[in-house]
């Protein structure tokens, strides 16, 4: 009797068709970086934000929506940061008698501030800007040349999912 000897073969060495389309490569943008422009800044939190309109944010959202977005934000800082000044000229002045401990209320108070701004911030990503495929969020970055951090706004641009092509 004649032994017939077969080959395997794999699965995993199927080639996709040659008319098949390619992956497109996603292409994400540079962030929008909005930094403070007051003249206090109070462990990197500035007191203000620019409210002058991006123009990298041209047809992804309104002028008026963005402006009114930096007037929330500036409005908890104008709230929050004068106490913070309070209690670090009241904490710079026992400083020495405390050895640093008296600076304490203005750590908190920063960190509260920024929850504050995160919490504005979230809530007006789900309220507009998620469903126009843009994303802000607080964050640090280093200052140009001094190295030293400071909180900004980037506002993230993100892709859209393709949905007329195949899987």
């Amino acid at each position: 009797m004649d032994e017939m000897i077969y080959e395997e073969h794999e699965i995993d060495t199927i080639q996709p068709f040659e008319d098949s389309p390619q992956p497109f490569p996603v292409v994400t943008p540079e962030p929008v970086i909005v930094r403070g422009t007051g003249n206090l800044t109070i462990f990197g939190l500035n007191n203000r934000f620019d409210t002058e309109f991006p123009s990298a944010l041209t047809s992804k959202v309104a002028p008026e929506e963005y402006k009114a977005s930096i007037s929330r934000i500036n409005a908890i800082l104008h709230r929050t940061l004068p106490v913070s000044v309070k209690w670090l000229i009241c904490g710079c002045f026992c400083c020495c008698c405390t050895l640093g401990c008296s600076l304490f209320p203005v750590v908190a108070l920063r960190r509260r501030t920024r929850l504050l701004i995160e919490k504005a911030l979230d809530y007006e990503n789900q309220r507009l800007y998620n469903r126009l495929s843009l994303h802000w969020r607080l964050s640090k970055q280093r200052r140009d040349a001094t190295g030293m951090l400071e909180y900004v706004l980037l506002i993230e641009i993100q892709p859209k999912i393709p949905l007329m092509r195949p899987d």
